[in-house]
C-alpha cells in the first residue's frame, strides 16, 4: 500500500496532538433530535467507545430539525459536503447529493439498512448521456423516515464494497425496537416558499404495533409532501473562441484566440414537486435466538417543470445567422475574454432566441424490498443474512418545446461583470416582446427528447457470521459472502422529436418561414400568454418576459411536433445517443478479526471482490455500414458494440483505537477501497468524427476521431490513511481533529485512447476494423489530503455551540482539480433548549469546486453559504410545534467556466418556511 502524506498534513497531525478526529464506525457522533443537550451527550459517549472512524446522526423525531431530507442532516458532519445539483444543471433549493472528503458524490456510497439502493433522477440531463453517475438522489429521501444515519469515514472488511471515499448507511426504524406496544406519530403542516409565493401541505404518519411478548411487530409509515419551486437566474451557456478564419477574426485580428459568450439568457425555472411514499417493516421473533424481518421502502417524486430562457446570441450576430456577419462598433478585451461588444442594427441577422421547455410528467422513483434474519446459534456463534431487490426509475415521457429565432433589424450589446453581478445586455427594440409574429422569426431545430425511462436495478444476497474467540487479544472473528447484480438501461426507444409543420421536410433542421407564419396565423394555434419577472442579480438586462402558457405550449406540440414513424427498421427519430445498457455481477467474501488490549482495541480484515461487467454502447457509423442497427434515423446511423470486463480487488483494512489518557483518545486507520466508474463514463455513446484513412489492405493509415464513453475503464481504487485524536475536556464537550490522505490509483479523468471500430466504405463494403483516436474518460491517478477539526461544548446554562472545519486538497496528478473538491468547508451552529422551548441556528459553507464538463467546457460552482434555523415548542408530551427555515440568507448560486472571468450562471431559489404540528398518540 502506497501512502503519501504531505509535509503539511504530517505537520498538522503532529501539531494537533491532544485534539482529535471526528468520528468512527463504531465512533458514533449521535445527534438525537428528541433533546439537543442529551443528544450531544450520547454522541460523545458513543464516539468515546468506538473503534473506527464513523459519524452517526440519530433521531426519534428527525423531522424536528431544519432538515427536510437526509442530505441536510449530513451537512453538519465534518468531512461531508452536500450539493443541490446532480451534475451541471445548476443548484436548486433542496440538497440532492452527498460526498465526502473532497471528492465527488459518485465516490460516496449510499446504503439503506446496509444494502444498495437504486435511485432515479428527475432532471432530463441526468437521465442519459455522459453525466449519469452512481450517486443517489437524496431528493427521494425525506428525513422523517430515518432512525439513524451512519457515516463510515474509515473502511472495514465487512462493509459492502463501493465507497472509495466512504459510505452513508441510512437505517430505518424496526417494529420490535419500539418501547411501547402501540405507537402512533404524525406530523401535519405546510411549507411556504417565498419566490413562487405558494403554500403547500406536508404530511407524515407512523403506526407501529407489537404483541405483548415482543415476538411480532408491524410498522407502517407514509409521507406526502408537496411544494412549489421557483428558480430565477441568468445563464450563459458557454463561450466561443475567435479563430483566424472566422468573420470576427478577419474583421478584428486582435481578437483572435480570445473568447466571448455565445448566448446570455434571462431564465426562469418553475416546478411542483410532490414526494409520496413510505416504509413497511414486519419482524417475527419465534424465540430469543432468532429474528426474521421483511421491510420495504418506496418513494416517488413527481416533478413537472417549465423552464424558460430568453436568450441574446452574440455568436449569431458576429457570424451573421439569417443575414450577414456584424462587426462590433466597440469592444473590451480583458485576460483573453471579450468582456463587452456593441453591435449596430442588422436588417436580416438574428439577434436572439427564445426557448420554452415544459415537462408535464417528469419523475423519479426509488424502492426496495428486503428480507433479513439474525440467528444466535449458541453463546459463541451467530449468523445473519439478507436478500433483496431495489429498483429506481428516471422518467421524461414528454417534452413540450418551443424555440424561436428573433431580433432581426435590431442593435445589441453586452457587458460582463465577472461574478460580481449578472451580465448587462440588451437587444433594444426586441427585448421582452411576446413570441410569434411580433418577432417575425422562425422555429429553430431544438425539439426535445421524450420517451425516456431509465431503469436501475440492484439485487443482492448475503450471509454473515460472527464467532466469539476469546483467544488472548483476539475477541471476535467475522466473515461472510455476498452476491450482487446491478443492471441499468433505457426501457425503450428515446424519441428526439422536432417541428413537423405541413410542407416542412422531416429531415430539415429548420422549419421554413412560410410554414412558421401559417402557424402564427392559424386559428388552431392558441395565443395564450403570460409574463414573468425575475429578481435583480445586479446586472441590467431584460427581466420581464412573455411566455406561452403550459397549456398553449402543450397544444402546439400536440399538433405540430413530429415524433417520427416506424419504417420497418425502427423509429426515424430514435435518439440513440441517449440509449445505453450496463450489467454488473459482483461476488465478495471477507474475514475480519477484532482485537482488544488493556487500553486499546481495533480490527483487521480482508475483503475479496470479483466483478464481471457487460457494457452495450452505441456509436455512429455510415449508413452503409453492415453493422448499422438503423440506417435511417435523423440522428444518423449507429451500430452497437458490447464489451465484457472482469476485475478482482483485494481490499485490506486496519483500524486501531488507543486510550492515551482518561480524556485523550487516538485512532488510526488504513484501508484500500474501490468504486466502479460512473455509468455515463462507461456506457455513453460514441460520436465519431473524422473517418480513418485506409490503405489497400484495410490497414489504418490515418486514425479517425470521436468522443464518448469508455467501457474499458477500471474501478476507481484508493489507498486511504486516517489518523485522529479526541480530547474530552469537560462534560458534553469535545475538541477533535483528524488528518487523512486518499491516494487515488485509478481515478477517472479525460484523455485520448485508440479504439478499433467497424468502418465501411466503397472499397470495403463489408467493413474493416479501423482505428479511431477517441476523447474519452480514462484512468489516471490523483490524491486528496486534508484535515478535519471539530468543537462541541455547552456554553452557559441551556445554551451550547459547535463548529467544524474541513480542509481537503484534491488534485489529479497532472494538476487538474478533482470533481467535487471544495478546499474549505465549515459549519457553525448554536442552540438553546429547555423543557418546553428549543431553538437552533446553523450556517454551512463550502468553497468553489469543479462540477464537471458542460458543453465541452469546465463547469465550476462558486463558494456559497446557507443559513437555516429551527424553533420548537413542546405544548405537552403528545403535542409539539416546529417552525423551520431554510436558505434564510437567500443565497445566490454562482457558476463559471474555466475561471471567474467567465460567468456561466446566477441563480436564486428563495427561502422556505416549514410549520408543523407533531402529534403522538
Amino acid at each position: 500500500m502506497k501512502i503519501k502524506p504531505t509535509p503539511i498534513a504530517s505537520a498538522v497531525a503532529l501539531a494537533l496532538l491532544g485534539i482529535s478526529a471526528q468520528a468512527a464506525d463504531n465512533q458514533a457522533e449521535q445527534i438525537t433530535v428528541t433533546g439537543i443537550r442529551a443528544s450531544k451527550q450520547n454522541a460523545i459517549a458513543a464516539k468515546r467507545n468506538a473503534d473506527s472512524h464513523v459519524e452517526v446522526i440519530s433521531a426519534e423525531d428527525i423531522g424536528k430539525m431544519p432538515d427536510k431530507n437526509v442530505a441536510d442532516s449530513l451537512a453538519r458532519v465534518a468531512g461531508v459536503t452536500i450539493s443541490s445539483a446532480g451534475a451541471t444543471e445548476g443548484g436548486f433549493d433542496e440538497n440532492d447529493r452527498v460526498s465526502m472528503r473532497g471528492t465527488g458524490p459518485s465516490l460516496t456510497q449510499t446504503l439503506i439498512n446496509g444494502h444498495n439502493v437504486s435511485s432515479g433522477d428527475w432532471f432530463v440531463l441526468n437521465q442519459g448521456g455522459s453525466q449519469v453517475g452512481r450517486s443517489v438522489s437524496y431528493s427521494l429521501l425525506p428525513s422523517e423516515l430515518v432512525q439513524q444515519v451512519v457515516v463510515h469515514k474509515g473502511s472495514e472488511a465487512r462493509f459492502v464494497e463501493g465507497g472509495t471515499a466512504g459510505n452513508v448507511d441510512i437505517l430505518t426504524r424496526r417494529p420490535l425496537e419500539f418501547k411501547k406496544q402501540l405507537t402512533g406519530e404524525a406530523s401535519i403542516g405546510a411549507v411556504y416558499a417565498d419566490l413562487p409565493k405558494k403554500t403547500d401541505p406536508q404530511f407524515n404518519a407512523l403506526f407501529n404495533w407489537k404483541n405483548d411478548s415482543n415476538t411480532f411487530g408491524v410498522l407502517v409509515q407514509g409521507f406526502s409532501e408537496k411544494r412549489h419551486l421557483r428558480r430565477e437566474g441568468q445563464e450563459t451557456l458557454g463561450y466561443n473562441k475567435v479563430t483566424a478564419d472566422s468573420a470576427l477574426g478577419k474583421a478584428i485580428p486582435a481578437l483572435v484566440g480570445s473568447v466571448y459568450p455565445y448566448n446570455i439568457g434571462t431564465t426562469l425555472f418553475e416546478q411542483t414537486r410532490t414526494r409520496k411514499g413510505g416504509v413497511f417493516d414486519v419482524q417475527y421473533k419465534p424465540n430469543a435466538d432468532l429474528t426474521l424481518g421483511l421491510n420495504g421502502y418506496f418513494s416517488n417524486l413527481d416533478a413537472p417543470n417549465y423552464n424558460r430562457n430568453y436568450l441574446y446570441r452574440p455568436d449569431w450576430v458576429v457570424n451573421g445567422v439569417g443575414g450577414k456577419p456584424v462587426t462590433p462598433t466597440s469592444y473590451t478585451l480583458s485576460n483573453g475574454v471579450i468582456t463587452s461588444m456593441t453591435f449596430p442594427a442588422a436588417p436580416k441577422t438574428f439577434q436572439g432566441e427564445y426557448d420554452m421547455i415544459y415537462r408535464p410528467d417528469e419523475s423519479a422513483s426509488s424502492n426496495y424490498v428486503a428480507g433479513d434474519f439474525k440467528w444466535r446459534i449458541n453463546d459463541r456463534f451467530r449468523l445473519s443474512g439478507q436478500l433483496g431487490q431495489s429498483v429506481g426509475h428516471s422518467k421524461t415521457p414528454t417534452q413540450d418545446m418551443f424555440q424561436e429565432d428573433f431580433g432581426i433589424g435590431t442593435g445589441s450589446s453586452y457587458s460582463m461583470n465577472g461574478l460580481n453581478s449578472a451580465i448587462n445586455w440588451t437587444m433594444n427594440g426586441a427585448n421582452s416582446k411576446a413570441p410569434g409574429a411580433s418577432h417575425s422569426g422562425g422555429l429553430d431545430w431544438m425539439w426535445g427528447d421524450m420517451g425516456i425511462d431509465v431503469k436501475d436495478t440492484d439485487r443482492w444476497a448475503q450471509i454473515d457470521g460472527a464467532f466469539k474467540a476469546d483467544y488472548g487479544l483476539l475477541t471476535e472473528v467475522l466473515g461472510g459472502i455476498r452476491f450482487a447484480e446491478h443492471e441499468k438501461g433505457n426501457q425503450g426507444t428515446v424519441i428526439g422529436q422536432r417541428p413537423g409543420c405541413a410542407g416542412a421536410p422531416n429531415n430539415s433542421p429548420f422549419v421554413n418561414f412560410t410554414c412558421t407564419a401559417s402557424v402564427w396565423d392559424s386559428a388552431q394555434w392558441p395565443q395564450q400568454f403570460g409574463t414573468y419577472t425575475i429578481s435583480s442579480f445586479g446586472g441590467n438586462f431584460p427581466n420581464t418576459v412573455y411566455y406561452y402558457t403550459p397549456e398553449a405550449l402543450h397544444a402546439f406540440n400536440s399538433k405540430f411536433a413530429y415524433r417520427g414513424v416506424n419504417n420497418g427498421k425502427g423509429n426515424d427519430r430514435e435518439d440513440w445517443g441517449l440509449e445505453a445498457y450496463l450489467k454488473e455481477k459482483r461476488s465478495a467474501a471477507y474475514v475480519e478479526g477484532k482485537f482488544e488490549g488493556d487500553n486499546w482495541s481495533g480490527n483487521v480484515g480482508l475483503r475479496l471482490v470479483h466483478t464481471r461487467e457487460h457494457v452495450r454502447q452505441n456509436y455512429s457509423v455510415s449508413a452503409d455500414n453492415p453493422a448499422a442497427v438503423n440506417a435511417v434515423t435523423a440522428f444518423g446511423a449507429f451500430a452497437q458494440r458490447s464489451v465484457d470486463n472482469s476485475y478482482t480487488d483485494v481490499l485490506p483494512s486496519l483500524n486501531l483505537k488507543v486510550d492515551l489518557t482518561k480524556h485523550l483518545v487516538a485512532r488510526f486507520g488504513v484501508s484500500k477501497t474501490m468504486t466502479l466508474p460512473d455509468y455515463g463514463s462507461l456506457a455513453s455513446s460514441i460520436a465519431t468524427g473524422e473517418v480513418p484513412t485506409l490503405d489497400a489492405a484495410g490497414n489504418t493509415v490515418q486514425r479517425g476521431s470521436g468522443s464518448g464513453g469508455n467501457p474499458l475503464l477500471k474501478p476507481v481504487r484508493a489507498n486511504n490513511f486516517d489518523m485522529s485524536l479526541e480530547y474530552y475536556f469537560a462534560p458534553r464537550s469535545l475538541v477533535s481533529a483528524s488528518v487523512f490522505v486518499m491516494d487515488l490509483q485509478s481515478y477517472v479523468g479525460f484523455g485520448t485512447m485508440t479504439v478499433p471500430l467497424l468502418t465501411s466504405n466503397k472499397q470495403f463494403p463489408n467493413g474493416v476494423m479501423a482505428l479511431y483516436d477517441l476523447t474519452v474518460p480514462v484512468n489516471i491517478s490523483g490524491s486528496v489530503h486534508g484535515v478535519e477539526l471539530a468543537w462541541e461544548q455547552p456554553i452557559w446554562g441551556n445554551f451550547g455551540a459547535g463548529a467544524n472545519y474541513t480542509f481537503a486538497d484534491g488534485r489529479e496528478d497532472d494538476g487538474r482539480p478533482l470533481n467535487g473538491n471544495s478546499k474549505h468547508v465549515y459549519n457553525l451552529n448554536a442552540y438553546y433548549e429547555d423543557d418546553t422551548f428549543n431553538a437552533r441556528i446553523q450556517y454551512n459553507y463550502r468553497s468553489e469546486y469543479f462540477s464537471g464538463i458542460d458543453r465541452s467546457q469546465a463547469y465550476y460552482q462558486d463558494g456559497v453559504g446557507t443559513l437555516s434555523a429551527s424553533l420548537g415548542y413542546k405544548f405537552s408530551d403528545r403535542l409539539s410545534f416546529t417552525l423551520d427555515g431554510q436558505n434564510l440568507n437567500n443565497p445566490t448560486l454562482k457558476y463559471y467556466s474555466e475561471n471567474k472571468n467567465r460567468p456561466r450562471a446566477f441563480y436564486r431559489n428563495g427561502r422556505q418556511y416549514y410549520l408543523n404540528a407533531h402529534i403522538k398518540f
